[in-house]
């Protein structure tokens, strides 16, 4: 079980870069920084190389332990973390597929579940007692007819693992069957509930929830939109209610739909759109999104979005700009205003300890 002793945080922040040339990048592993009032104040502590494409980051506060997953790889790693930053690994343990992009701790502190994107299944990995991994214990496939997008969706691609707000189910968009899955944990397997059916060609790729727990916002990657769902935490259903454009009316570029954001007054929503290279703004209106203008990024490929430690403020990671931005969220309006950036090869996540 894990140490459910509240600690103060320790004021890191964690940026994972792509490494390999199938990436196109120029990371060299995980960065450590030390946080400060704004981006222009992180002051960086070290590094770790060595480690392929950590594609996605989380971490654990109760016992202070980072865990990533390799992007096209086929493990996923545990650090146990210091106060000044240092990071000691505690190994790297099988995934039980290939090309792993997301994943979750389960409130019990017993398991991280994964999301293996390339082979379509989500893999329960125990967890040790000092939070190191052991390989996956239960590898479940997710089943459905592919969508009709012939590359992105020749089979299942799960993309993300999120709690529900209760903690007793996972949802997992998958970008390849057009789908939505609702998983349980029962005892030590994992079960498969319900599932939401999107738009043929959506591609579903990342879920946030509404603060109030009762709503969901999707972001679809193909065909770069939001949908609205509504969540029942008593059937364990999601139902899509409403979908909005993340693109601006007058753009006709390629373009995908990347991250997704709810600030936690729960008035706006920001999503990420790589090709147009833009945060899309919308307003919270009941069961519906009102789109309310779009911000550049700051640089190329937005693909992943997070929020500062205070709430304030939205980060923005540009994985062929190089470039982690910064913007101050308007507590009235929304609105975006660029407030620092600084240089990072290849960055794809943040997480925060």
């Amino acid at each position: 079980m894990a140490d459910d002793t509240p600690r103060p945080p320790l004021g890191l922040a964690f940026v994972g870069c792509f490494t390999t040339a199938r990436r196109r990048a120029r990371g060299k592993g995980i960065d450590v920084y030390g946080v400060g009032a704004g981006l222009d104040d992180w002051t960086h502590l070290g590094r770790v190389e060595g480690l392929e494409n950590p594609s996605f980051m989380v971490a654990d506060p109760g016992r202070a332990v980072l865990y990533t997953v390799q992007g096209d790889g086929e493990a996923a790693s545990a650090f146990a973390v210091a106060p000044d930053g240092g990071l000691r690994s505690l190994g790297s343990a099988a995934t039980g597929g290939t090309n792993s992009v997301h994943q979750a701790l389960d409130p019990s502190g017993r398991f991280l579940i994964v999301a293996n994107y390339a082979s379509g299944t989500v893999a329960l990995m125990p967890l040790r007692p000092d939070g190191g991994l052991e390989p996956a214990a239960q590898i479940q496939p997710l089943p459905g007819g592919p969508g009709p997008h012939r590359t992105e969706q020749a089979s299942a691609h799960p993309h993300h693992v999120v709690l529900s707000p209760d903690g007793r189910h996972m949802l997992v968009p998958d970008k390849g069957l057009d789908r939505v899955f609702v998983l349980r944990l029962d005892g030590d397997c994992l079960n498969i509930v319900s599932e939401a059916v999107l738009r043929p060609g959506a591609g579903p790729r990342h879920i946030a929830f509404h603060p109030g727990g009762t709503i969901a916002f999707l972001v679809n990657e193909l065909d770069s939109t939001v949908a609205t769902c509504r969540w029942d935490a008593e059937t364990a259903t999601l139902t899509p209610l409403h979908c909005v454009p993340t693109l601006p009316p007058d753009f006709f570029g390629a373009s995908t739909a990347a991250a997704i954001v709810v600030t936690p007054c729960g008035r706006f929503v920001y999503a990420s759109n790589r090709g147009q290279n833009g945060i899309a703004r919308f307003r919270v209106d009941g069961d519906r999104l009102e789109p309310a203008g779009w911000t550049p990024s700051g640089g190329r490929d937005p693909r992943f979005m997070t929020l500062g430690p205070d709430g304030s403020r939205l980060l923005v990671a540009n994985e062929q700009g190089d470039s982690l931005v910064e913007f101050a969220i308007d507590p009235g309006s929304g609105d975006l205003t660029l407030t620092g950036s600084r240089q990072s090869p290849s960055p794809c996540t943040i997480a925060f300890l």
